[in-house]
């Protein structure tokens, strides 16, 4: 036995989901023999507990057939943070705060809620940028009215897109419009990180980031590299959203991400004609959900036919329609955002001085097409 012996072996365990070895893959950190007893140091880049479960049954069996009969194998998988926000990782210093506008389920409005409250900020005088993270339904691009524009390469990074006083970037900036992204985890995770390290953010005084539905692979990744200095659950009145955002609010306690309240979208539906309003969602219902995970409701935004015209003509509401109800209800989820967040950093939030620095950059973010 030895470690060209175990390494032989290892090229023959497949990783759960795809055609190649966990060795061709590079997940083999380690292998030592001493005395007979061989020690192998693998880490994964799923936390999915059956993926880890599935690889130990594959590497204990591949290592019977080639006669390693004593092997201590050591499986690592990403650990959520343990820190609190001003405390982690940061691979864009230039950026003071980052906030993550989270639901539990798509549909909801997330993006749009996104897209009001950066240029509402910026409105205010803020340095803001707007990071689309949700992957495969990149929706920002439209709603910003930048969906036929290229950002500019610069060697390997990319500018982001001015709008509306915004520095924007999104994945459907950098794909053909309409196209597909059919990719596994490992792949989006890799790209978030992309997203935040290899765009020319600059100086920005917050980062609003739209992340896909759910508390998946994305979340785990921004948690992981940027002190996310407040998160932001969006949803709607009725009680299967709210059974969701519940998930969404659990995902911010257990990221040790200081939740800086709920948005409750669609609350209340506003008449074009005679401006009346009706509850045809319900209204208030989120209240209780604030209170259960100690938090409180940014904002109650009405359903107006025109923020979806606003939407689809690339023309946000705030901009366009300052003096409308929904518009003013977002600047008000702003202000309310901007005092959670002065808040959460008067109380020890970041501190881009104790922050690791910045890591060398890697490959363009336009090169994973």
């Amino acid at each position: 036995m030895n470690e060209t012996v175990i390494k032989e072996a290892l090229s023959k365990v497949i990783y759960p989901g795809f055609k190649k070895d966990i060795v061709t893959f590079g997940f083999v950190k380690d292998i030592t023999v001493e005395n007979d007893k061989a020690f192998i140091s693998v880490d994964i880049t799923s936390s999915a507990p059956e993926v880890k479960e599935q690889l130990l049954e594959d590497i204990n069996k591949q290592l019977q057939l080639a006669g390693v009969k004593d092997a201590k194998i050591d499986i690592a998988t990403p650990q959520m943070p343990k820190e609190s926000s001003s405390k982690g990782k940061n691979i864009a210093p230039g950026i003071k705060n980052f906030v993550m506008v989270s639901s539990g389920k798509g549909g909801v409005g997330k993006s749009t809620t996104s897209v009001n409250l950066a240029v509402a900020l910026a409105q205010q005088g803020k340095k803001v940028g707007l990071l689309d993270a949700d992957i495969y339904g990149p929706n920002v691009p439209r709603m910003m009215g930048i969906q036929q524009m290229q950002p500019e390469v610069d060697g390997n990074t990319v500018k982001p897109i001015d709008a509306y006083g915004v520095k924007v970037m999104s994945m459907g900036s950098l794909m053909k419009e309409g196209e597909s992204l059919i990719w596994r985890g490992a792949m989006v995770m890799k790209v978030i990180v992309q997203l935040l390290q290899d765009i020319q953010w600059g100086e920005l005084d917050v980062l609003v980031i739209d992340m896909p539905p759910g508390t998946g692979d994305a979340q785990l990744t921004l948690a992981q590299n940027v002190p996310v200095t407040a998160g932001v659950t969006v949803t709607t009145p009725q009680k299967v959203s709210l059974d969701d955002s519940r998930r969404s609010l659990d995902m911010f306690n257990k990221f040790h991400i200081p939740q800086a309240g709920i948005i409750e979208n669609m609350s209340g539906f506003i008449c074009p004609e005679c401006e009346n309003e009706s509850e045809i969602f319900g209204k208030g219902t989120c209240e209780e959900v604030a209170k259960e995970y100690d938090t409180t409701v940014l904002a109650q935004i009405p359903l107006e036919p025109m923020v979806r015209d606003c939407g689809d003509d690339g023309t946000p509401v705030v901009h366009i329609k300052p003096e409308s109800v929904t518009a003013k209800r977002y600047y008000e989820a702003a202000n309310n955002l901007w005092a959670q967040i002065e808040k959460i950093n008067a109380e020890g939030g970041v501190d881009n001085a104790a922050i690791q620095p910045n890591t060398p950059p890697g490959q363009s973010a336009c090169s994973t097409q």
